[in-house]
């Protein structure tokens, strides 16, 4: 857990990545729910999917991204069918980080999630699924806005959207490289780890209650 020296603003509230800090996103999961896992390794390791899944969470429609799939990679559709159909299955939340969340929201703490998800899969399989979206004060979805971290404006939106100037909040999220983009803007940044050292990070930014 890595993050800022004590910040010369108060930080008031946070400002919370979704996937693998509260809920674990796995999609090994999801391709082998209809391919099989062998096939699920082959697909994650020599396909490129972090940049084919991040254009879909930047905004790019499901439709039209697995239709260029079948066009320029065919040996991959399946996998990705898969993927894209069984999404539900890469989904689990996190409950020592949502006992975090809980605390804050009982504390009165303002808090907000800013995802990289894709606006067709956030709306159909994790909101209305996860009670813990309901204690987040609004979730800034990049797919929806089609900007993704680490684009620094997609921060600033979501402080905007908090009422509160960056400097007032802080961003947790399990890339280093986003939480480095979220420091560019003003934030303070919190590399998660796990859900202990989380707290006691909060804690020392006088948070959450130890």
């Amino acid at each position: 857990m890595h993050r800022d020296p004590t910040p010369t603003t108060a930080v008031v509230g946070v400002v919370w990545d979704l996937g693998n800090v509260l809920i674990d996103w796995r999609p090994l999961d999801a391709v082998a729910a209809g391919v099989g896992e062998a096939e699920a390794h082959r697909f994650l390791t020599e396909f490129d999917f972090g940049s084919w899944n991040h254009a879909c969470d930047a905004g790019r429609p499901w439709a039209e991204a697995l239709a260029e799939l079948d066009r320029t990679h065919p040996e991959w559709s399946a996998h990705a069918r898969a993927y894209h159909r069984n999404f539900a299955a890469a989904l689990t939340e996190l409950p020592a980080s949502v006992a975090v969340v809980r605390d804050l929201h009982a504390a009165g703490v303002p808090q907000c999630g800013l995802t990289n998800w894709s606006h067709e899969l956030y709306h159909a399989h994790a909101a209305g699924r996860f009670e813990l979206l309901d204690l987040l004060d609004h979730v800034v979805v990049s797919g929806t806005e089609g900007i993704a971290k680490p684009d620094p404006r997609i921060y600033l939106l979501a402080a905007q959207r908090s009422g509160l100037a960056p400097q007032q909040l802080v961003f947790v999220d399990d890339k280093a490289s986003n939480v480095e983009a979220a420091r560019t803007v003003g934030m303070a940044g919190i590399v998660f780890t796990d859900a202990c050292s989380l707290r006691e990070e909060l804690v020392t930014l006088g948070l959450a209650p130890a």
